[in-house]
């Protein structure tokens, strides 16, 4: 577990190394996950103790939320004040999230189905 987690901090940490080497808009995390992908193509998938691992982690990511509501809590006030760009975000960005999805259903749907095999 300890080197499968090794390994996706370093592909984080090669990202951020990225990112902020070329100056790119882009989150250093997003960059290594792209990282990580390529990587897993390449090798065809993820050994078993990475796919364990990330199991795991995948099981307890509610723990991640914990920060985020305490950091809410701590400023409530700023919340109160700016309910209102607050809560236009939140409705656009979740609408703009419902209409690529559909899109993306739909485009999805009209692709060609690969054939079955047959026994």
């Amino acid at each position: 577990m300890l080197s499968a987690l090794t390994q996706l901090l370093i592909f984080q940490l090669t990202g951020e190394i990225i990112a902020r080497g070329l100056n790119l808009p882009v989150p250093g995390p997003v960059i290594g996950m792209l990282l990580l992908f390529i990587a897993l193509v390449l090798r065809g998938g993820p050994g078993p103790e990475l796919r364990t691992t990330s199991q795991n982690l995948l099981q307890h990511l509610s723990l991640l939320f914990v920060p985020a509501g305490a950091g809410i809590m701590v400023h409530l006030h700023r919340v109160t004040e700016e309910w209102l760009p607050l809560l236009l975000s939140l409705l656009i960005s979740t609408l703009a999230t419902l209409v690529v999805t559909a899109l993306a259903m739909k485009l999805c749907q009209r692709a060609p189905a690969a054939p079955e095999e047959q026994p």
